[in-house]
């Protein structure tokens, strides 16, 4: 299931996400893609191509978007609309909530470039809150795809469950984790890394994947054992998963691209203290805005490094009884 060494993936990820567009636009005739004017950076005028009768872009124009998805989506269709995650959730978060939510519509909302990977479209693009935005919406499903494989298999079951649901997606780079084929299941964590014994458990999503592996790597040889877990559904959270996790490696390390405020280390934070309480460290962005940078850069400035992940699970091991 996991593979043996972590490389980047050969595709991007906008790439793959296009492609499985059209496979799924193939068996599913009522699919549609939307779009808020940003079809050549989400990669996916070949869906246009391929499918125009079945393609809206509907300009910059986002809470309109989500009003047309919704309005389509009640005549039967089932629609994937896309903007920056930036504003899918801070701008039209009216219209997902009262048009799409309350009406209990069937929209697949995709929100790209999500926290430090909008890189250097800076501070205006950089969401570090759109999760817990869609997290405090009614019956909405939350996703973020760790890779490729992962992305492929989350798509198929947006397009064949109905509800609102809102998936995060990086556009370009991203590693690989799981092999080809492999099977997933909403709501359910999936455990990446089980030493035996494990002192502490890594609870992480989306980029922080990757990073969580490889400072798991640093830690084993210096005799910390570790069990990380992929957290790539954020609500419904996998609450079975944390509690178990909790109570067996007594301490826990969650590790997100978003703010700590209202993002997974909170979710993972409200199950923990309702049910097992035990020392936690979050890793994620602290009460800051966004801005221009690489993604190194970045992920030095937000605390989002290996190194950083290292030393978060050295505290969170030093503070157990």
């Amino acid at each position: 299931m996991i593979v043996k060494e972590l490389k980047p993936e050969a595709q991007e990820m906008r790439a793959a996400f296009c492609d499985r567009l059209i496979e799924l636009a193939e068996t599913h005739p009522e699919l549609m893609v939307l779009d808020a004017d940003l079809m050549g950076a989400m990669g996916t005028k070949p869906f246009l191509a391929k499918y125009p009768e079945r393609t809206v872009d509907c300009g910059i124009q986002e809470a309109n978007m989500v009003g047309v998805a919704v309005g389509l989506s009640l005549a039967g269709k089932i629609p994937f609309a896309h903007t920056f995650a930036t504003f899918m959730s801070r701008r039209a978060t009216d219209q997902i909530f009262i048009s799409g939510a309350y009406s209990k519509a069937n929209v697949k909302l995709i929100g790209s470039d999500p926290g430090i990977t909008a890189k250097t479209n800076g501070g205006t693009h950089m969401p570090f809150e759109d999760m817990g935005i869609m997290r405090g919406i009614p019956q909405m499903t939350i996703i973020e795809p760790t890779d490729i494989t992962m992305l492929k298999w989350v798509m198929g079951w947006m397009a064949d469950n109905y509800g609102m649901q809102y998936m995060r997606l990086v556009r370009r780079e991203s590693t690989k984790i799981y092999e080809d084929g492999t099977e997933f299941e909403i709501g359910k964590a999936v455990t990446v890394r089980d030493d035996a014994d494990a002192d502490v458990t890594i609870i992480a999503s989306g980029l922080c994947v990757a990073n969580s592996m490889k400072a798991a790597d640093i830690l084993a040889g210096e005799g910390i054992r570790v069990r990380i877990l992929d957290m790539f559904t954020w609500k419904p959270l996998d609450d079975e998963a944390v509690i178990k996790a909790a109570k067996e490696t007594g301490a826990i390390v969650v590790a997100e691209n978003h703010n700590i405020t209202t993002g997974l280390g909170a979710a993972v934070s409200e199950t923990v203290v309702s049910n097992a309480p035990v020392p936690m460290e979050l890793i994620g962005i602290h009460d800051r805005f966004g801005q221009v940078g690489s993604l190194e850069y970045l992920a030095e400035q937000y605390g989002l490094t290996v190194e950083d992940t290292v030393a978060a699970v050295k505290r969170a091991i030093a503070r157990k009884g």
